[in-house]
């Protein structure tokens, strides 16, 4: 647990991840740490700040350790709180800005770099296998597909239409029965401006739509790049907020870039008063 008694500060950001402008793509919290903390901190300050997700990063050697916390789960991957911790270290000067930033996760070494404008990640591509649908999850998608796949995080669902992927209203008490961390429907696009569209659900891990998903497009990209026969594509995320993926096909890995912008910096601290935590 946190100390008492004692000064302890963690510097947090609030990040707009995959967009260019406020209140769009997907909103993260960075805590950038100077002591490792046990996970029950991490769980209750990621249940704080009740965002998607809450990155946790520490320095260490030459890179920095990175820990993603949704409010009711750790994350295995997650490709936002990838895009904004990269976005915090160079925004709090903690890495030069021509530097790269380099992460030790529980998925292995992921990077990131600035490139024109652009933060690129360097992530595994997890392709979707075929795959029968639960019982559950058709129904609750309301959707009749053209493809069902899975892969070892979460079902991809391709309907008929991007009008077909907007209008999805899914039962989420349903989507949260099937074993899964969530369900990716997607569609061609009917704009020139994007290859495809997709959202997101995720209720098991408490975040019924998720407004940009990073880690889906390690599985959207080598789908859609299989279908158009392409190696760089571009993807809209159709939540409220929208977000824009730009992904590269590079073997094993995919480079996913967006843009991001801090919305809100601050500290949170423990009261020494009491055993609560308040942001100041």
């Amino acid at each position: 647990m946190l100390p008492t008694g004692q000064p302890v500060s963690v510097t947090v950001f609030r990040v707009d991840a995959f967009t260019d402008r406020p209140f769009a793509g997907n909103p993260a919290a960075v805590c950038l740490l100077d002591t490792a903390r046990p996970d029950d901190d991490l769980e209750r300050i990621a249940r704080e700040l009740n965002l998607p997700a809450t990155a946790f990063v520490l320095a260490r050697g030459s890179g920095h350790d990175l820990r993603w916390f949704a409010p009711a789960t750790e994350l295995e991957l997650c490709g936002h709180g990838t895009l904004a911790a990269a976005h915090a270290l160079w925004e709090a000067g903690a890495l030069a800005a021509d530097a790269v930033a380099r992460f030790a996760t529980k998925a292995g070494a992921l990077t990131a770099r600035r490139r024109d404008g652009w933060i690129e990640l360097d992530f595994p591509v997890e392709p979707a296998v075929p795959a029968g649908a639960p019982g559950p999850l058709l129904e609750a998608l309301g959707v009749t597909p053209r493809h069902v796949g899975r892969n070892r995080f979460d079902y991809l669902v391709e309907a008929d239409s991007e009008a077909t992927v907007r209008r999805v209203a899914p039962d989420f008490a349903a989507l949260a029965s099937i074993e899964t961390r969530g369900v990716i429907v997607t569609a061609a696009s009917a704009s020139p401006e994007f290859d495809f569209v997709s959202r997101f659900f995720a209720p098991r891990a408490g975040i019924p739509e998720d407004a940009v998903t990073g880690s889906a497009h390690c599985a959207l990209a080598p789908y859609w790049g299989a279908r158009l026969a392409r190696r760089e594509l571009v993807g809209y995320q159709a939540s409220a907020r929208g977000g824009v993926v730009r992904a590269r096909l590079a073997g094993p890995r995919v480079l996913l870039s967006g843009r991001a912008l801090t919305v809100m910096r601050g500290t949170l601290s423990p009261d020494e008063r009491s055993s609560g935590r308040q942001a100041r």
